[in-house]
């Protein structure tokens, strides 16, 4: 009867009171889905739920301005760029801003919106990145899941 009352102090109950924002895996049906979908890939560092945010003919661009050339690549070489930038922080903070213009369909979207980056290499080498995306999405074939056709990095890195 006394163990049956006791509570194991190696096997605490779960506190699913703590809302600190970032709650699982979004709903990718919904464009709002795929941005809390991002934040969660970043915030775990989890490239498998990043890839699959990604539609094959992904486009990833972003200015250059020490060469002032814009530089773009695919798919393939976006997901190993992300997996280094994941496995080489200690911590990464995502914050989603405003949306600053946004135009959609049925099975096409268009997004501007403002983000706040933090890299945390080690304690001592924190980045900041601010600027914003301009992210196109489109309904995958058969399914309703959204997917990131094109992003354009207009941060300040």
């Amino acid at each position: 009867m006394v163990f049956a009352a006791c509570e194991n102090p190696f096997s605490p109950k779960l506190d699913f009171g703590i809302d600190d924002g970032i709650s699982g895996l979004a709903d990718q049906s919904t464009i709002d889905g795929v941005f809390r979908n991002l934040q969660y890939a970043y915030t775990f560092r989890d490239t498998s739920i990043y890839s699959q945010l990604l539609d094959p003919e992904f486009i990833f661009t972003y200015r250059n301005y020490d060469q002032g050339i814009d530089v773009s690549w695919g798919k393939d070489e976006e997901i190993k760029v992300t997996n280094g930038l994941f496995s080489n922080t200690e911590r990464l903070d995502l914050i989603w801003n405003n949306i600053v213009f946004s135009s959609e369909d049925s099975t096409y979207s268009s997004i501007v919106r403002g983000f706040n980056l933090t890299i945390t290499f080690n304690p001592n080498d924190i980045l900041r990145v601010d600027g914003k995306v301009n992210i196109t999405l489109r309904k995958s074939g058969g399914t309703s899941r959204w997917l990131i056709t094109k992003w354009i990095d207009e941060s300040n890195f």
